[in-house]
């Protein structure tokens, strides 16, 4: 029997959803001028200062070039500084400015009220369910070895 409407469709209500909390993040966003993959981005510099570009893109599930483009973005705006891996001189270790830095302060709190408004009516014991789950999919759709 197949579905009556898309909604019905696990793939397609995952992928809804994250559009609609993303849309409604970018709109708290807006005034800062940053987008939330940009916002994401910064985040995990913010967090793992000297972190590599690859790194950043794994963290972020985005591929090689977006993350480029986006680090070039953060950088043009003067959230994060670039300086050359001394290990490897075809990589760059990244680093969150006091400006970067400032803006994930002052953000962070809305990303929480997107997701708390998002989750609203769902208990305690539900979100650690939903969270468990939604690790176990991440994790299931990155292992490359499924058949």
């Amino acid at each position: 029997m197949s579905p009556s409407s898309p909604q019905q469709l696990l793939g397609f209500l995952l992928g809804s959803t994250h559009r609609r909390i993303s849309s409604g993040f970018a709109r708290v966003l807006k005034p800062y001028d940053i987008t939330p993959e940009q916002w994401s981005a910064l985040l995990m510099i913010c967090d793992r200062d000297g972190i590599n570009q690859k790194d950043v893109a794994a963290a972020t599930a985005k591929d090689q070039p977006t993350t480029a483009r986006i680090v070039e973005l953060l950088q043009k705006k003067g959230f994060i500084r670039k300086t050359m891996s001394p290990a490897d001189r075809r990589a760059f270790q990244l680093y969150a400015t006091e400006e970067g830095k400032a803006l994930i302060d002052s953000t962070l709190s809305l990303e929480q009220q997107t997701v708390a408004a998002a989750v609203r009516g769902l208990n305690p014991k539900q979100l650690e369910e939903l969270r468990s789950m939604l690790e176990l999919i991440y994790y299931n759709t990155g292992n490359s070895t499924q058949e």
